[in-house]
């Protein structure tokens, strides 16, 4: 690692942890997801299976916070100025981007490890007489696997923030598709439930398996793809979202 790589990536860290906001992000999106798994396998009834899938279910409420922090420390450097001098630093502005990309992405990566190991534990806890031990490659998945899918949201937040620019903007836009219209696209007659297998989260939810439940309520019809598959297809669209920010931002004035 060169010594510019390095003060890039010190930089963005330091920028990151600055104020208070991304911890309080970050100790949402921890919150949020165990909370909720302990109150759904507390209330849960016999006909909602106690499986390793099912313990990452909340990992949506998390991805969304971290969603917000990923906005709100890219996007809020344009309204305050500091991107403007960043460029000024580094006027080729791509390993700028790329440092900050890097170190939010680390942090999802870290992040997605935590909730995943902790809402299963949180599982194995609340139905201690459940079998929830990680026998099988599949079940490895969903827990490693919010690491990986942590990690791409990460990058996706990044890139809508590079896109838009405003806060207030990248935020509506991540948070009326996570909240509102991934969920209603299924209720679209007809099509709905064959859109609704393309969408990004949704991608995601099944690669790490917390998709089943949910999936035999809507009665949607067979994945078109596999877990490796979805995950490629997620990593694709958060990679091209953030390969755009970063054209877009390097051909605009800061």
């Amino acid at each position: 690692m060169t010594t510019t790589t390095s003060n890039l990536l010190r930089a963005e860290r330091i920028k990151l942890f600055s104020t208070r906001a991304p911890w309080w992000c970050l100790a949402l999106a921890f919150v949020a997801p165990l909370g909720f798994t302990a109150l759904f396998f507390a209330l849960a009834g016999p006909e909602i299976p106690a499986t390793v899938g099912n313990t990452q279910l909340a990992s949506g409420n998390g991805r969304t916070v971290l969603l917000v922090l990923a906005v709100l420390t890219t996007a809020s450097e344009f309204g305050w100025g500091t991107m403007r001098l960043t460029f000024q630093a580094v006027p080729g502005r791509v390993p700028a981007l790329l440092a900050k990309v890097t170190i939010i992405g680390a942090v999802g990566a870290v992040l997605g490890l935590v909730v995943g190991f902790g809402a299963w534990g949180v599982g194995t806890l609340v139905q201690p007489d459940a079998d929830l031990a990680l026998h099988s490659g599949a079940e490895w998945r969903s827990v490693l696997g919010q690491s990986l899918v942590f990690l791409l949201t990460a990058v996706a937040g990044v890139g809508v923030a590079l896109l838009l620019r405003n806060v207030a903007f990248a935020l509506t836009a991540v948070l009326v598709w996570t909240q509102l219209l991934e969920g209603l696209v299924v209720f679209i007659p007809g099509a709905g439930r064959h859109i609704y297998q393309w969408m990004p989260f949704h991608a995601a939810d099944q690669f790490v398996g917390a998709g089943g439940f949910g999936a035999g309520a809507l009665q949607l019809p067979a994945a078109p793809l596999g877990p490796w598959g979805y995950l490629g297809y997620f990593a694709a669209i958060s990679v091209a979202l953030f390969v755009a920010g970063v054209l877009v931002t390097a051909r605009r004035d800061a």
